[in-house]
């Protein structure tokens, strides 16, 4: 699964109607361009793809002053609504994907309630701790990875991030359920975005 998406329809939804311009600086923001394949061609294709697809609506505003060529603003629809929270659903729970699409999904965990967030991070644990138990079927660690010849060290590498990702699960669960952060419905989010192209973290009302 690639990010591309899912932070492009998450960025735009923050925003309610957003120019490529706004959303290729707020994932640059985020520093998205150097965990993911968020670069400018990546996010511009991305945005339309997803008006041909209907999951954004496209808009076009009036020519620049400069005489440039009508800037394209985009606006999320119903069917782009539900995708994003598919990919924010099965990238939280889906132990095998890379780093890049776990981060995208922990950008906009505060978009789900805070009960189905923590249910989700559980389901992840889940699916960790089954994964490293089949590992250990055919890996010793007491005996070391020299024991499967260097293919061992593979192996040595699974369980080493198993043991990882379900310390750092747990310790995010851990701080949701203690109340850490401001999650869907319980009052205005604290949102990373780009006003008037100045960098600034802001707060906004939930739209309806």
């Amino acid at each position: 699964m690639s990010p591309i998406r899912l932070l492009v329809l998450g960025a735009v939804r923050q925003h309610g109607r957003a120019h490529g311009y706004q959303v290729r600086n707020d994932l640059e923001y985020w520093g998205a361009h150097e965990w993911s394949h968020a670069k400018p061609g990546s996010i511009y294709h991305a945005l339309k793809q997803l008006a041909k697809q209907g999951m954004l609506r496209a808009y076009e505003t009036a020519p620049s002053t400069a005489g440039g060529p009508p800037r394209t603003e985009y606006e999320i629809t119903e069917k782009g609504t539900e995708e994003f929270f598919a990919l924010l659903r099965a990238s939280l729970t889906s132990y095998d994907q890379k780093t890049d699409v776990l981060s995208a999904a922990v950008g906009f965990i505060v978009d789900l309630p805070r009960e189905e967030a923590v249910a989700l991070l559980r389901q992840r644990l889940a699916a960790i701790e089954r994964w490293k138990a089949d590992v250990l079927e055919r890996y010793t660690p007491e005996k070391g990875p020299e024991a499967l010849g260097h293919i061992g060290e593979i192996m040595n590498l699974w369980v080493h991030s198993a043991v990882a990702g379900a310390a750092w699960t747990r310790g995010l669960i851990e701080r949701i359920e203690h109340g850490a952060y401001t999650f869907a419905g319980e009052g205005p989010p604290f949102i990373g975005v780009l006003r008037n192209q100045d960098l600034h973290l802001t707060s906004r009302e939930p739209r309806g």
